[in-house]
C-alpha cells in the first residue's frame, strides 16, 4: 500500500530582501501524526525565495521518510503553488533554479501535488519559519520546541486533514463570514496608573478600572458576543468578569494570552529599568527577539499568542469573540493581522480599557476593524 504525506511549508523574509527562514512540517495524511519538522534560517533573501527553499526543505524531509510516498504539499503562497502547478510562469532568476530543484524532488517521489492554504492552515510551518528567523536575529541555534507541543497538538485534533480537492485552485467562492476577534485591554490598575511593567504580577483592578470595566461591558452590549476568552491573570479576569455579567455569555481561560513575563523588570518604571540595565534596555528596544533578565522575549509572546489565536479560530469560526488580555498579546494580534514587522509593537498605542477589532476570514486574509477605541470611557 503507497504511503501518503503532506508536506505543510513556508518561509519569510524580514525586509524582502532581508534576514529569512524556512519551514517545513511532515504529517502522516492518514492520521495526521507529526513525522518531521525543518526550521532553518537561510540568510538574506525574499518571501517568494524563503518560501521556496521552505518547500525543498519539506519534500527533502519527506523523501527521507519514505521516497516512494504520494506527497501533498499545502503552502499559503500562490505563487509557489501556481508555479509548481504548472499554471503559472517563473519570471524571476532567483526562483528558476530553485523551482527546478523542487521538480527533481518531487519527481524521486511517488507523486507530488500542490494545493493552497489560507494562512491559518499552515501556522506551523509559519511558526518554524519565525523561529528561524528569531534564532537567527538572536544568534542562537534554532529551538522549535513544537513537537511535544500540547497547543498545537490541540489546534490539529480540531480540524480534519482532507484529501485534494481535485477543484482548480484559487477559484472557490470568497469568505464572507469571518470570525471577529473583539480586542479589549484589561482596566486600569495600581501599577498602570504609575506607568510600570505589569507582566505576570497578579495585580487587581483599581474601582476606576472596575468602572472601565462596566463600561465596556455596556457598550458591548447587543454586539452579538458568542463567547469571552480571557488571559488567566486577576486584572483581565475581573474585566472579562463584568462583561460575561452583563452579556451572560460564558468565559474561557487562555493561559497563551497572559502579559509578557518582565522578569527583573516587573513593576518597575521604564526610568527605573533605563538607570539600572541601561545596555539591555537598549537591546529589548532594538530588538524584539531579546527578553528582560529572567523574563521572556516579545518573540516568544508572539508565538504562544499565534497558537492562541489559531485555537481560537479553530473552536469558534464565524463567531464573535471577545478577547480580554494585555498590551502586549493584543498588539501582537493587530500585527499579526496587518502583516507589520516586529517593531511595529514599538509603534501601537493601547489605553486600559480600549477595543481593537480584527476580522479573521478562513480563506487567509485577516482586517483589521478597529484600533484603540476608548470612545465607551469618555
Amino acid at each position: 500500500m503507497v504511503r501518503r504525506l503532506i508536506v505543510e511549508a513556508d518561509g519569510g523574509s524580514r525586509g524582502n530582501p532581508g534576514s529569512a527562514g524556512l519551514g517545513a512540517v511532515v504529517r502522516d495524511a492518514a492520521t495526521g501524526d507529526l513525522l518531521a519538522e525543518v526550521a532553518e534560517p537561510i540568510g538574506v533573501a525574499t518571501n517568494n525565495v524563503a518560501e521556496y527553499r521552505g518547500l525543498i526543505a519539506g519534500l527533502t524531509a519527506a523523501a527521507g521518510i519514505d521516497p516512494a510516498a504520494e506527497v501533498e504539499v499545502r503552502m499559503d503562497s500562490k505563487l509557489v503553488v501556481e508555479q509548481m502547478s504548472g499554471r503559472w510562469k517563473i519570471k524571476h532568476p532567483d526562483m528558476r533554479p530553485l523551482a527546478e530543484q523542487a521538480r527533481v524532488l518531487a519527481a524521486g517521489l511517488g507523486g507530488v501535488t500542490f494545493t493552497w492554504v489560507p494562512r491559518a492552515r499552515n501556522a506551523h510551518a509559519d511558526r518554524l519559519a519565525n523561529e528561524a528567523m528569531d534564532a537567527a536575529a538572536a544568534g542562537r541555534e534554532v529551538r522549535p520546541d513544537t513537537m511535544a507541543d500540547p497547543v498545537q497538538e490541540e489546534a490539529d485534533a480540531q480540524r480534519e486533514i482532507p484529501a485534494a480537492d481535485p477543484s482548480p485552485i484559487g477559484w472557490a467562492a470568497p469568505d464572507t463570514t469571518p470570525t471577529r476577534l473583539v480586542l479589549l485591554r484589561h482596566g486600569q490598575t495600581p501599577l498602570s496608573v504609575e506607568r510600570r511593567f505589569a507582566g505576570i504580577s497578579d495585580v487587581g483592578l483599581t474601582e476606576t478600572g472596575h468602572e472601565q470595566a462596566r463600561a465596556v461591558a455596556r457598550r458591548l452590549a447587543g454586539r452579538g458576543i458568542d463567547v469571552i476568552v480571557s488571559s488567566p491573570l486577576r486584572r483581565a479576569r475581573d474585566t472579562a468578569d463584568h462583561v460575561a455579567q452583563e452579556l451572560s455569555v460564558h468565559t474561557e481561560v487562555a493561559d497563551e494570552l497572559r502579559e509578557t513575563d518582565f522578569g527583573e523588570w516587573e513593576g518597575m518604571t521604564f526610568g527605573e529599568v533605563r538607570t539600572r540595565w541601561p545596555d539591555d534596555l537598549d537591546r529589548w528596544l532594538a530588538d524584539p527577539a531579546v527578553a528582560p533578565g529572567g523574563g521572556e522575549s516579545f518573540a516568544a509572546v508572539a508565538r504562544r499568542v499565534g497558537e492562541a489565536r489559531d485555537k481560537i479560530l479553530a473552536r469558534h469560526p464565524g463567531r464573535t469573540v471577545l478577547i480580554v488580555s494585555h498590551v502586549t498579546p493584543i498588539k501582537v494580534l493587530l500585527r499579526h493581522a496587518l502583516l507589520a514587522p516586529p517593531q511595529a509593537l514599538y509603534r501601537m498605542h493601547l489605553d486600559v480599557g480600549c477595543l481593537s477589532e480584527i476580522d479573521c476570514f478562513s480563506d487567509g486574509p485577516m482586517v483589521v476593524r478597529s484600533l484603540n477605541d476608548t470612545g465607551h470611557l469618555t
